[in-house]
Parts: C-alpha cells; sequence; structure tokens
C-alpha cells in the first residue's frame, strides 16, 4: 500500500524523520560541488547524466515507493508562475547531512491523462545547520550550483532549509534549476 504523507511545502513531510533530523543539524555539511560547474544556472552534459541515471529507475513510480520514497498528497503549484507537481520524499534522505547527486532527498511527479504518476525531475533538501535565516554558511550546492535558501520550513515541524529542483524529465522554460515549472499544471482538485 501507498503511504500518503501531506505535501512538505504545506504541511512538513519531515515529520517522520524529526529524531533523526536533529542529529542531522548538529553534524557536518558534505555538499556535491564540481569544478566544471555552469555559472548560467544549466548543468552540464555529463552532470545531467549523472542525475538522469540515478533518477531513471523511478520513472516507475512503484521502484520509488520500494527505494522508500513517500507520496505526498497534494500537487504544488503556485497560480500564474506553474507547479512542482506531487512530491515523493525519501525521510532518510531528506534528515542526514548529506548531499549527493545519485541520491535525491525528493522526487517531483506530474500525473498523466489517465491519472498515472510521471517523473518530472527531482529534487534535493538540507536543512539549515543553525535555523537563522539571516546566515547561509552552511549552504549547500550540487554540482557547484547553490541552493535556494535559507527558507522557512513549509509547516510547523519542518526545519528552515535549502532547496534545488532539477527538471530532469519535463523540460522547464523558466530553466532546468528554477524552482516551478510553467508547464506543469496540477489537476483541479
Amino acid at each position: 500500500p501507498i503511504m500518503h504523507i501531506p505535501h512538505p511545502h504545506r504541511r512538513g513531510v519531515l515529520a517522520l524523520a524529526s529524531i533523526t533530523l536533529a542529529t542531522a543539524l548538529v553534524g557536518s555539511v558534505i555538499t556535491a560541488q564540481a569544478h566544471d560547474a555552469d555559472d548560467s544556472g544549466h548543468l552540464t552534459g555529463p552532470q545531467r547524466a549523472v542525475i538522469e541515471e540515478a533518477t531513471r529507475q523511478f520513472r516507475d513510480v512503484d521502484r520509488a515507493i520500494e527505494a522508500g520514497y513517500l507520496a505526498t498528497d497534494e500537487c504544488s503549484e503556485l497560480p500564474g508562475v506553474g507547479a512542482m507537481g506531487y512530491h515523493f520524499v525519501h525521510p532518510a534522505l531528506a534528515s542526514d547531512a548529506r548531499i549527493d547527486p545519485t541520491q535525491p532527498e525528493v522526487l517531483l511527479y506530474r500525473k498523466d491523462s489517465t491519472g498515472q504518476f510521471v517523473l518530472a525531475g527531482a529534487e534535493w533538501f538540507m536543512a539549515d545547520g543553525d535555523q537563522d535565516l539571516s546566515t547561509d554558511p552552511d549552504r549547500p550546492t550540487l554540482f557547484g550550483h547553490p541552493f535556494d535558501g535559507p527558507m522557512p520550513g513549509h509547516g510547523d515541524d519542518m526545519p528552515a532549509h535549502y532547496d534545488l529542483h532539477v527538471w530532469t524529465e519535463l523540460k522547464n522554460p523558466t530553466g532546468e534549476l528554477s524552482a516551478w515549472n510553467p508547464r506543469l499544471i496540477c489537476p483541479n482538485p
């Protein structure tokens, strides 16, 4: 059975990993950086290939669930801007203090015309170490691309955090590292 949990941007999906997260907040931060980062906000071909290879298996949503990703119950959309889709969060990955380009903390899905989940991209997430929105000495990077944030949690039990979206399966006209994708539309409730 699929375990549905609240949307991370509204209800704080990390409740399942709160104990581990508290430990991670005092841990060291490891970032995934590469010397060939592209300053334009786009991934290089080899960087994109690493992420596509790591997420290919999750084109089948059942494989994502088997790997420990938990489905959210809402499609995240910002009217007039775009959507992020449905977030499938891996609590253990989201609560550690590591960024690994082959292990996204969150998978982004959209629904097709038949209501089936289709992979759209991935999101990397890290809690802000000092929980102070005015500082960012621990800002993580993915292949040299800095994460967005720090930003407040999107629910009472979600910490201040950094995140970075990568649109690997659904082209994003505002950029492959943009948070919102205007090509993605959430179904009407």
